[in-house]
This record gives C-alpha cells, sequence and structure tokens, in this order.
C-alpha cells in the first residue's frame, strides 16, 4: 500500500503522540524518584539519590519483592504445566466440545481483574472453605496466567504441524519418548516466551491480588499501593515503581524476541 507524503506525515505525528501520552507518565515517576522534594515539586528543586538508599533499607520493600517473587514463580509454574497440556489436548486432538474448551481457556485473561478476584475470593471462603493465603494468591494468579503460556504453545503447535510427530510414532517411539525427543525441543522457546510472560504479569497484579490475599500476604504492588499516600514513603514508592517497571521490560523484551524467533533456543 502507498501512502502520500501528508498520511505518512500524519501518522508519525498521531503514533508519537500516543506514545508521548502512555510514556510521558512513566518518565515522570522515573524523575520524581530522584527529586528532593517530598510533594514532588515541579519543577523539581533538586536531584538526589537519598530516596534509592533509603528503599535499599525498606524491610516492607524486600519482604513484598521475595513475596512477589514466590507467587509470580510458584504460578508460572503452574501455568507451564496446565498451559501446555491443554494446548497440546486442544490442538493435536479432536472432541466434541473442542471450541468451547477453548472459549473457557482463555477467557479469564478477557474478564475484568475485579470480576476475577470477586469470583475466587467467593470460591475460596464460600464453596471450598479456604483462608486466604499466599497459597490462594498463586491458584489465583495461575487461572490468568495459564492463558499466557497456552498461546504461546498452541501457537507454535500451529505452526509445526504434526509431521514430526506422526513419523516418531510410525518408527515406534510411544507418547513420552516423542514429547521429549520431538515436541519439547520445538516448544522451549515458546514456553520460555510464555512463562516470562506469565511472571510479569502475575509480578505486578493487584487487582485479583487484592481480592485473593489474607491480611499477612503483601507483594510489591499492594505494598506500593499501601504506602503511595503517606508522605514519608510516597518518594520511596517512586523507586520501587521505578524497579517494578525495569523488571516488567525485561522479561516481556527476551519474551518478544523469542516469540518472533523459533531458533532462538537451538
Amino acid at each position: 500500500m502507498i501512502l502520500s507524503a501528508t498520511v505518512r506525515r500524519l501518522l508519525v505525528a498521531v503514533t508519537g503522540l500516543v506514545l508521548l501520552v502512555m510514556y510521558l507518565p512513566l518518565l515522570l515517576v522515573v524523575l520524581n524518584s530522584f527529586n528532593t522534594s517530598r510533594s514532588f515539586a515541579w519543577p523539581p528543586t533538586g536531584l538526589t539519590l537519598d530516596w534509592w538508599q533509603r528503599a535499599w533499607h525498606s524491610d516492607g520493600a524486600r519482604e513484598a519483592v521475595v513475596t512477589s517473587v514466590q507467587v509470580a514463580t510458584a504460578s508460572t509454574v503452574v501455568a507451564l504445566v496446565l498451559g501446555t497440556l491443554m494446548s497440546l489436548a486442544l490442538q493435536r486432538y479432536a472432541f466434541f466440545g473442542k471450541n468451547s474448551v477453548n472459549l473457557l481457556v482463555i477467557l479469564p485473561i478477557a474478564l475484568p481483574g475485579i470480576v476475577t478476584g470477586i469470583a475466587l475470593n467467593n470460591a475460596f471462603r464460600g464453596i471450598l472453605g479456604l483462608q486466604l493465603s499466599i497459597l490462594t494468591v498463586i491458584i489465583a494468579h495461575a487461572t490468568f496466567c495459564i492463558v499466557t503460556v497456552f498461546n504461546n504453545v498452541q501457537a507454535r503447535l500451529r505452526r509445526m504441524g504434526g509431521s514430526f510427530e506422526e513419523a516418531s510414532a510410525d518408527l515406534g517411539a510411544g507418547v513420552w519418548t516423542t514429547f521429549r525427543l520431538v515436541t519439547f525441543p520445538q516448544l522451549r522457546s515458546a514456553l520460555l516466551a510464555g512463562g516470562l510472560l506469565a511472571f510479569a504479569l502475575s509480578f505486578d497484579e493487584i487487582i485479583v491480588t487484592t481480592f485473593t490475599a489474607g491480611n499477612g500476604v503483601t507483594t510489591l504492588p499492594i505494598w506500593i499501593l499501601n504506602n503511595l499516600f503517606r508522605p514519608n514513603q510516597a518518594p520511596i514508592v517512586n523507586v520501587v515503581a521505578v524497579v517494578l517497571i525495569l523488571l516488567s521490560i525485561v522479561p516481556i523484551w527476551i519474551a518478544q524476541k523469542l516469540s518472533g524467533d523459533p531458533e532462538a533456543l537451538r
């Protein structure tokens, strides 16, 4: 499609405006993490590393980071196992209700977080009689992390086709041997990409966590929310937010590279 010079300039201007609206607030967060003013006066009255030093020595922030890493790691492992199994079942086998099952697997990522949180809270406390804890948070996060793994693996299975697996079966290999020697090596980059995305989603999830975490469970996003409006903690919150931005960018960037390069891990 050939575009005129005017249309191209218009598209560039619109793209630049959208990116500015998206990323200017993030740049302000980064700048305020060095701002000497506790009230985030604009323009900044000066720059300091004092907030970064205080954030490094904050016990609450460190404990929240550890909790978030534990929850994200556990939910990612669950998502990798269940997401892979479901994608294999729905992509390699035909059965009644297949399309409906496929929709149900993807639905949690499309539902508003508050709906998912309320539903899981009612299920844990009302139907199952469970006390809210770190375990309920892991289960809750796994419900939407599964979708990222499922989508990545299913897309890779479609691209692969089933000829290599059929050839392996014809040569006498069992299901497990075929998966271990044929299917899994071709899925490795998709699994890593899906796992990284699932980890990033879980690490910064707050809405579902709010409804499914007990009183003693404080993830990093919840810690940020609880301390955001405290005058003595607000500058430290900006520092933690910057760290969270960096931690979110890295796995998403790696996942994007792996998703577009099936040979990345070979």
